[in-house]
């Protein structure tokens, strides 16, 4: 959980620090045409940043996943073995009544 907290809090900071670096291009003293290359280039910075963290959450997901999945089979495991014992006891006991 705390994984999740973490990765949506570096998106909305990215996301922010976006904003706020094209609020202070606008802001700044040059020229339109300059102005708009800087907007261009911090969004294809922001673009990539946020590219790179969605793919980073993505591999994250993937690795939990198996991480899961492998747990599920373990359980699934030891609930079989478990269910040979019960079984197991069970015809000894019934063994040993018997006889």
């Amino acid at each position: 959980m705390a994984d999740d907290s973490n990765a949506s809090g570096v998106v909305w900071f990215v996301a922010g620090a976006a904003v706020g670096a094209a609020v202070a291009l606008l802001y700044a003293p040059a020229s339109g045409h300059e102005t708009r290359r800087k907007i261009a280039k911090k969004t294809d910075q922001g673009r990539a940043a946020l590219q790179g963290s969605g793919k980073e959450m993505i591999d994250r997901g993937r690795e939990m996943f198996e991480r899961g999945r492998k747990m599920a089979d373990e359980a699934a495991e030891l609930f079989e073995r478990g269910r040979r014992m019960v079984e197991e006891t069970a015809a000894n006991v019934q063994e040993k009544v018997q006889g």
